[in-house]
């Protein structure tokens, strides 16, 4: 059977799950088609900082199979939060994060795009103001699209859902995640990179923002990004921020290391 034709078995999964985005990308939003490796995996540490706190996020991913990985992350740092007119700071952290990523069609060079899924879950565990409001589950379709045999341009695109189950007020929430985001090869190791999204499955309600940045690959194994972002439209109130990050790639399979 040709892979498109698991698109509608996608749809309906991710329709089931009802959610969306990825861990592996952040600090970007915008998730690819594409996963780690088998016995492969990827260790990755970043930062995010805005006027309502400094976050530090932390996650590991493995490759199950050459088509499926699975991500484990939590995040930490100094939160900021207003109580009656009073703006209180206060250590907090939260975990854990995860998702399984599956890849239905890898892409190919100047070919056809990668189409993937990722789904998901977070619980309210944790302290402080970066505990969430309750539980919540997301999900989405990936797609990516590859230009040029050296990965000259990578165009990456995801829509899905989300849903949370406030703990407090007991209402069950639905939302929508859509975006698109870009990798252009400037030289050698060295791109620029951005994305437009609207809504975030980590911040429910979250609107229109935007991101841009570079990404620098120092070596097939590791590589770093840096990135400034804002709210767009309705979202213009919300904060600016800073993010950067690095990631290292190594392999659990000893006959294939160096």
């Amino acid at each position: 059977m040709n892979c498109y034709r698991k698109i509608g078995l996608t749809l309906v999964i991710v329709t089931a799950l009802s959610a969306p985005k990825a861990l592996a990308v952040r600090p970007f939003i915008t998730d690819d088609a594409a996963i780690t490796g088998f016995m492969r995996s990827e260790l990755a540490s970043w930062i995010f900082a805005a006027k309502t706190g400094t976050e530090f996020w932390h996650s590991a991913n493995f490759g199950l199979t050459p088509w499926a990985e699975i991500t484990v992350a939590g995040f930490w740092g100094r939160g900021k939060y207003d109580l009656k007119g009073e703006t209180i700071k206060e250590p907090s952290f939260t975990l854990p994060l995860i998702q399984a990523k599956f890849i239905i069609c890898p892409y190919e060079p100047n070919g056809l795009p990668g189409i993937g899924v990722a789904v998901g879950a977070d619980m309210p565990w944790g302290k402080g103001a970066f505990v969430s409001d309750g539980y919540g589950a997301f999900g989405c379709l990936l797609l990516t699209q590859c230009f040029g045999t050296n990965e000259n341009l990578l165009i990456h695109a995801q829509a899905g859902g989300t849903y949370l189950k406030h703990k407090e007020r007991k209402e069950q929430l639905l939302g929508f995640v859509f975006g698109a985001g870009a990798q252009v090869k400037v030289y050698k190791g060295f791109h620029l990179i951005g994305e437009v999204v609207n809504g975030d499955p980590y911040e429910h309600g979250a609107g229109s923002m935007y991101q841009l940045g570079i990404r620098q690959f120092i070596s097939e194994r590791l590589q770093f990004d840096i990135a400034f972002g804002n709210g767009m439209g309705s979202n213009t109130g919300t904060s600016s921020w800073v993010t950067g990050g690095i990631r290292y790639v190594l392999s659990l399979d000893r006959s294939k290391r160096e």
